[in-house]
């Protein structure tokens, strides 16, 4: 295929443009030094919506890549009057890249994401070694990562990658809440773990 300059030019703007509006959007958010609970692949914002009903003094800020996911939350937020709690479009690395200078992760949850279940899609996973590294650098001394799925052997694998890096501890301890979403309460079973950052 033959490469398109200006094509290629206007993807560039885009993405650029694509960053400011989030680097905005979080710093209006998020204050500096600020500490925040996130859910990556919010979908339709269920879980983290009775997440912050729950814990009003915490800021909660869902992701996801999906407008239209992101629109559904948006208005559970709205319905639910919830002002320590939003949802915002975004790619997981660019966010982690864009969050304002000092804002702190505190609790970050992954549930149900995606398994990518053929090994040539793997490299598609939330769940990379450079992936959790980042998180890392933006997560506080003992704040946790909070992941499920219904996909054994990537729960399995998830262990591994876990066990393997040096800012990450599996731990052994129950979740915050237990509310019904919508892909756990399709999933006839699901495995669970909780990592600390070390």
């Amino acid at each position: 295929m033959k490469e398109n300059p200006a094509r290629t030019r206007q993807h560039f703007e885009t993405l650029r443009l694509r960053r400011e509006g989030l680097a905005r959007d979080l710093g209006a958010i998020l204050a500096p030094g600020g500490r925040f609970v996130c859910e990556i692949g919010c979908g339709h914002g269920h879980f983290l919506t009775a997440y912050a009903t729950e814990h009003p003094a915490q800021i909660c800020v869902g992701m996801d890549i999906d407008g239209d996911r992101i629109e559904r939350a948006c208005r559970k937020q709205s319905r639910a009057g919830l002002a320590n709690l939003h949802f915002i479009r975004a790619e997981a690395q660019t966010f982690l890249e864009v969050l304002p200078v000092g804002a702190t992760i505190e609790a970050v949850y992954i549930l149900f994401p995606d398994p990518w279940p053929k090994k040539r899609h793997h490299k598609h996973r939330i769940l990379q070694g450079p992936f959790l590294d980042a998180l890392a650098a933006r997560a506080g001394q003992g704040s946790r990562l909070y992941f499920r799925t219904d996909y054994e052997p990537y729960w399995a694998e998830a262990q591994a990658l876990f066990a393997s890096r040096p800012d990450w501890s599996l731990v052994e301890e129950l979740w915050p809440m237990e509310p019904a979403t919508v892909f756990q309460s399709r999933a006839p079973a699901f495995r669970s773990l909780v990592a600390a950052r070390t």
